[in-house]
């Protein structure tokens, strides 16, 4: 079986769980399914979508939108430094204003 980095793209899904911003692949494909991923400015509602390295992610993160861009695919689901060694934070919503 080829590593991700040799075929040059991975499972959405796959990588949401690999960069820990799901806690399950099912968590994954849920939020995917649910149409809350944007990739590359499209919403995406296939788990199994192909993604680049490159390419640009919106996502939830609780209260805020997280917008990242893919540096490199990641091997396996390591731990959260190995993760963020693997994409750029673009642009974080502000948290909303406390009254």
């Amino acid at each position: 079986m080829a590593s991700p980095g040799a075929a040059g793209s991975i499972r959405l899904d796959k990588l949401l769980w690999y960069l820990r911003f799901a806690r399950s692949r099912s968590i994954a494909q849920a939020m995917v399914a649910a149409g809350h991923i944007r990739l590359d400015g499209r919403r995406v509602t296939r788990a199994s979508c192909a993604v680049h390295p490159g390419a640009t992610l919106v996502l939830p993160l609780g209260e805020r939108i997280e917008v990242v861009r893919l540096l490199s695919l990641p091997g396996r689901r390591g731990p959260a430094s190995e993760a963020q060694a693997h994409y750029e934070r673009l642009d974080a919503a502000a948290p909303p204003a406390a009254s």
